[in-house]
């Protein structure tokens, strides 16, 4: 096969420093251990999913559904500050929900004499939002699926999150809203979720990211039940010319690579001198960073500085990557990100990190990786409500839509649609 042509200006990228390894297909295949899981639970429900936390969480649960009690004591026992925090950040994220969903209107219309038609607003009945554990308490994982569920009127929103998840993972789902939480991890979490058990109740739609085995999960259950999208590791890119600080933008790219050893990392800038500033900096940071056992790994093996030749040439290489979250450090922030259009979220000027976001700010940190922000956002309030249409035809309507109805019908030989199209026509004229 011939060499397809790059689909960006490689000609007029060069690069300091190149990924040395794909954190998409490292990815390693799992596909048939949780289609076993998925299958397995289905089955057996309770007992599977009793057997599966002793085998990969190493716990044995007796009762999955957190008490009431349990669920108050989990708050009573957040340091004061820490409450603070999460409540101020549920706040924020509630608040910004709330716009969102002011936006989305039911619709009427009558769009020929005699035809009505609209659209509905639904929540959906029942969501699970499933709380990852990780190596640390990420205390924001909770807040951004269950508060805009509950903005947007869900029914019910279950919570399932590892059984040795700290106990403060605990009380961020109580605090955010959820109705039950179920200390359910991996894989048989989201098949409890999709398909039911003896405890656990089948939801309509699942939220939330995972590791792979949760994503795969996922994946395999879409169909019968929703998902709002499929996550691979963390990303960050950040846009810069000659006036970008280099010691804040290695900051704000080990921020990120300290998630995951397959966090994916990049610079993408007009400035040599910059990307090599960048370049050392960041292995300057990482002799001091507490979590370098972390973050050094995914910069080694997916770190990226790339020199763009112009301004058109770099955005047109960070539209191609998508970046999860893309930062603009540039002399016009502003004009420069109305330029963008390929990103999950955008961080507008350099005092816009992506740890606010993460954390508290009130935008969602669910967000497309792996390039799906080239055809989709983030999770947003939207994702929890079905925009259901309807119509109504009146006479009027009826003789004014059934004659092209009938033709195009009988055009396409489909006899049934035609005779269906002319019943209520030829009644109205014989009436």
């Amino acid at each position: 096969m011939p060499d397809m042509p790059a689909p960006y200006p490689a000609d007029r990228i060069d690069w300091v420093q190149k990924p040395a390894r794909n954190a998409e297909t490292d990815n390693k295949p799992v596909a048939d251990l949780v289609a076993g899981v998925l299958a397995d639970v289905k089955a057996r429900g309770d007992a599977a999913v009793r057997d599966y936390s002793l085998k990969f969480d190493k716990a044995k649960v007796e009762a999955f559904e957190v008490s009431p009690e349990a669920r108050e004591r989990a708050v009573a026992n957040l340091d004061p500050q820490t409450r603070k925090d999460t409540e101020f950040a549920i706040a924020n994220v509630r608040r910004f929900a709330e716009a969102q969903l002011a936006t989305i209107l039911p619709l009427e219309l009558e769009s020929l004499p005699g035809v009505f038609m609209g659209h509905r607003v639904i929540p959906i009945e029942r969501v699970g939002c499933y709380v990852p554990g990780g190596r640390f308490p990420l205390l924001s994982a909770p807040i951004m699926t269950i508060v805009p569920a509950k903005v947007a009127g869900v029914g019910e929103v279950i919570a399932c999150l590892p059984p040795n998840a700290h106990e403060a993972m605990v009380a961020g789902c109580h605090l955010s809203g959820a109705d039950r939480i179920f200390r359910i991890g991996g894989a048989q979490a989201i098949a409890a979720m999709a398909f039911g058990t003896e405890t656990v109740p089948p939801v309509m739609k699942i939220m939330g990211p995972g590791n792979a085995f949760v994503n795969e999960a996922k994946r395999q259950v879409f169909g019968p039940v929703g998902i709002d999208q499929l996550a691979g590791p963390s990303e960050i890119y950040i846009l810069a010319d000659e006036t970008g600080d280099a010691e804040m933008i290695a900051t704000d790219l080990l921020a990120q690579a300290e998630h995951d050893v397959r966090t994916r990392v990049g610079l993408i800038t007009t400035h040599r001198p910059l990307a090599e500033a960048v370049k050392a900096e960041v292995e300057r940071q990482l002799k001091g960073l507490s979590t370098a056992h972390v973050a050094e790994p995914a910069w080694r093996d997916y770190g990226e500085i790339a020199v763009c030749a112009d301004e058109d040439a770099m955005i047109a290489y960070s539209d191609w990557i998508a970046a999860e979250h893309l930062q603009v450090h540039t002399r016009d922030p502003m004009a420069f990100a109305k330029r963008l259009t390929n990103y999950g979220s955008l961080f507008i000027g350099e005092l816009a990190s992506v740890v606010y976001s993460d954390k508290c700010s009130g935008t969602n940190h669910t967000l497309p990786t792996m390039a799906a922000g080239r055809y989709t956002g983030g999770l947003w309030v939207g994702a929890y409500v079905k925009i259901a249409t309807h119509q109504r035809l009146t006479p009027e309507g009826v003789r004014a839509v059934a004659p092209p109805a009938a033709r195009q019908a009988a055009s396409e030989g489909l006899e049934g649609h035609r005779r269906a199209a002319q019943l209520r026509l030829d009644r109205l004229q014989q009436g």
